[in-house]
């Protein structure tokens, strides 16, 4: 008896939770000015209808009461602010509680029945994409469906010049804080070695690590996506086309367009990866070793900059030798980043070289004032 009463208060819940959710859906769709977004959240109302239907005949058929129903505030807040301020209000709200609630149907065998745990996940990836995409793309942008891609060597860039001043800036702010302190050449070459070992290694394991459990996210979640796409493929069909209608296709052409990807079985995971996961299957080959590696030598090239003038200088002379070195590859540093930003090199440059210098000025600061403090 109270193991049926258990399973009553879970059936009200979800039921509830449902219930809220196409009140929710509802609102949205009625405030929302772009039509195409609209009846994405009309067809979202409709899935969730049919849940609340699913769970309403549990409920009575365990002898329970369907209770009345009140959107709880959290809710109501919700809806209000859809209708005054417009969807995108609340839409990134909406997503981290779609998020959040993604995985509650796992493990309950009713939901499970009816295939409820895959739509509330499909669900919750076509809120992500909302929140991420605003309210929708233009019609100059429906071309580009089909080529988005990564920037792969942007990012490879990005991460070589990143480690190069980490090692540069954190080790010549090291060496200099010590060289304030009055330590002799000797001790801060030892210095500069072990902030350079240590930070290679550290940044090499942070790295592999990063690499690592990206790849087997992106692997487990690609493993979920190729379950349903056997076991539900209509299901993955309707996502597919809610995504492309947010881009800003209308509904006819959105349901042919998925179709059409998705007919095809060697290009369909492919295809759902990309669109649903924004993961790219050909990035899951990386290697973490050479992540790590690759990331350990760039730190340490940068880390030696401010190291190497102390094997021929020391005293004041071995400090501006750094001081110059370092402002060499530190300018060299900002130049390289312009191939990201676009901005000028000087600009770029001077402006990398005067904040590594001014954290090496204040590391040396400190350390004067530990020496004489020591003294």
């Amino acid at each position: 008896m109270e193991r049926k009463q258990d399973d009553i208060t879970r059936f009200i819940a979800n039921w509830r939770g449902e219930k809220e959710a196409v009140y929710l859906y509802g609102r949205m769709a009625q405030a929302e000015a772009n039509e195409s977004l609209a009846d994405i959240y009309r067809k979202l109302a409709e899935t969730e209808e049919r849940h609340v239907a699913v769970w309403e005949e549990r409920i009575r058929g365990a002898g329970g009461a369907v209770p009345d129903f009140k959107p709880g505030a959290a809710v109501r807040l919700k809806a209000w602010l859809a209708g005054r301020f417009g969807t995108q209000a609340v839409v990134s709200s909406v997503a981290a509680g779609e998020s959040k609630a993604a995985g509650g149907y796992d493990g309950q065998a009713e939901a499970e029945a009816v295939g409820m745990p895959a739509e509330e996940r499909s669900h919750a990836r076509v809120f992500g994409y909302l929140s991420r995409s605003g309210s929708g793309l233009g019609g100059e942008d429906v071309a580009r469906f089909e080529g988005r891609h990564r920037a792969g060597g942007g990012n490879a860039l990005r991460a070589a010049v990143l480690g190069a001043n980490d090692g540069l800036v954190s080790v010549f702010s090291l060496v200099m804080g010590v060289a304030g302190a009055g330590a002799s050449r000797s001790q801060i070459l030892v210095t500069g070695g072990a902030g350079l070992l240590a930070g290679a290694l550290s940044m090499a394991l942070g790295e592999w690590l990063s690499v690592q459990s990206s790849r087997e996210l992106y692997q487990n979640q690609i493993g979920i996506e190729e379950a349903e796409l056997a076991d539900v493929p209509e299901e993955e069909k309707a996502e597919l086309a809610l995504i492309y209608q947010a881009k800003g296709l209308d509904r006819a052409t959105a349901e042919s367009l998925a179709d059409r990807l998705l007919s095809d079985k060697a290009t369909a995971l492919d295809t759902l990866a990309r669109e649903e996961l924004h993961v790219d299957p050909s990035e899951l080959g990386g290697s973490a070793w050479e992540a790590a590696l690759t990331s350990f030598f760039l730190f340490a090239a940068g880390a030696l900059i401010p190291t190497v003038p102390y094997l021929f200088w020391s005293g004041n002379a071995g400090i501006a030798a750094s001081t110059a070195f370092s402002m060499v590859g530190l300018f060299a540093i900002g130049a390289a980043i312009t191939l990201l930003t676009g901005r000028k090199v000087l600009f770029s440059g001077l402006r990398q070289v005067l904040f590594g210098v001014a954290a090496a000025a204040i590391s040396y600061g400190i350390g004067a004032l530990i020496g004489v403090s020591l003294g």
